[in-house]
């Protein structure tokens, strides 16, 4: 198996642990740290970066126009910062609308999701396409899987957050994935000198390097 393909399961497995703790399940109907999500609805979309995975394992992609990783982030339409834009108010929107069934019904289907990659994964040819099925184009499935790491290892120190417990600890593998992506996205939003500065050089260091 491709190593981005051990990084992912490592990273959807510690996911899937914090989606178990008690304090997500208590607090599922209260306001997240993210505006105009529920605790719930946060959970939920933490939980489609696997959902979404495992329904790719049985989407045909060859007729759909190919992106490249982060062609996939650049043109996103969600990644202009405005909340309320049609594409971030439908992720929220599902993320509720699945949230709905409640907190152990949401850990249920993840863990069956993660079993089903566990065993589909390794058969995936090299350069198998993949993507969300929801998407129109497609991108290298491995390179689905890099964008997957990067929203779980987000979204888990959001929830963690929300409800008041320490952000779970993610492998080396794939902490070093989302952070290279983060640090692209913030290249490219402001510039490599501000980058460069925010890590090394904090005296004349921009107030906010924020990739997303």
């Amino acid at each position: 198996m491709p190593d981005i393909r051990s990084q992912y399961l490592s990273a959807a497995a510690t996911g899937l642990d914090l989606l178990k703790e008690e304090a997500v399940a208590a607090a599922w109907a209260k306001p997240s740290a993210l505006t105009e999500f529920t605790v719930g609805g946060l959970a939920a979309h933490l939980a489609t970066q696997v959902l979404a995975a495992a329904e790719a394992l049985d989407t045909d992609f060859t007729a759909r126009p190919r992106k490249s990783l982060f062609a996939h982030f650049f043109e996103a339409a969600w990644i202009d910062g405005d909340l309320h834009n049609s594409a971030n108010a439908k992720i929220r929107d599902g993320g509720e609308h699945l949230a709905q069934a409640g907190p152990a019904a949401v850990v249920d289907s993840t863990a069956q999701a993660l079993a089903a990659l566990r065993e589909g994964l390794p058969a995936l040819p090299a350069d198998a396409p993949g993507g969300n099925p929801a998407w129109a184009y497609a991108t290298g499935f491995d390179d689905f899987l890099i964008t997957r790491i990067m929203e779980i290892v987000v979204h888990a120190d959001d929830l963690a957050h929300s409800v008041g417990i320490d952000t779970p600890a993610f492998e080396p593998g794939p902490f070093d994935t989302a952070t290279w992506v983060l640090t692209r996205l913030a290249a490219h939003r402001h510039g490599q000198t501000a980058l460069i500065r925010a890590l090394a050089r904090t005296e004349r260091a921009p107030g906010t390097i924020s990739g997303l």
